[in-house]
């Protein structure tokens, strides 16, 4: 089973995206902060990361660096999940390492679709 680690310091986002996550037949880590998601990464790396921008502790972008500075950390795949949504920070994003981005509020459908077009997930027909 692939694995996703969710990173946002709000623990509703956190609930939110691990039941989307896991109804896409993931299993899920979460974690609060950058730092704590790094520590998680250190052990096992994840197959995919939903990534908050603004946190305490490390931001998502300062995480993402360090990430794809690691041994396999260009492996997993990232999603930016965030209220920054100006061309400014999605560029940012991108430039660091980002696959997706996906703006706040989100819902199952948007995922999805995100997760499908890095190819994560097989898109369903019918």
């Amino acid at each position: 089973m692939k694995t996703c680690l969710v990173v946002d310091d709000s623990r509703v986002v956190r609930k939110v995206a691990r039941r989307i996550i896991e109804d896409l037949g993931f299993s899920c880590i979460e974690a609060e902060d950058g730092q704590k998601a790094y520590d998680v990464c250190s052990k096992k790396m994840p197959d995919a990361i939903l990534l908050d921008w603004n946190m305490p502790v490390m931001s998502g972008i300062e995480f993402l660096d360090k990430l794809r500075k690691m041994g396999e950390g260009g492996h997993p795949k990232v999603v930016f999940c965030t209220t920054e949504n100006d061309m400014d920070h999605i560029q940012r994003a991108m430039n660091a390492g980002a696959n997706e981005y996906i703006m706040k509020p989100f819902d199952s459908d948007i995922v999805e679709s995100k997760f499908a077009q890095i190819g994560l997930i097989e898109t369903k027909t019918g």
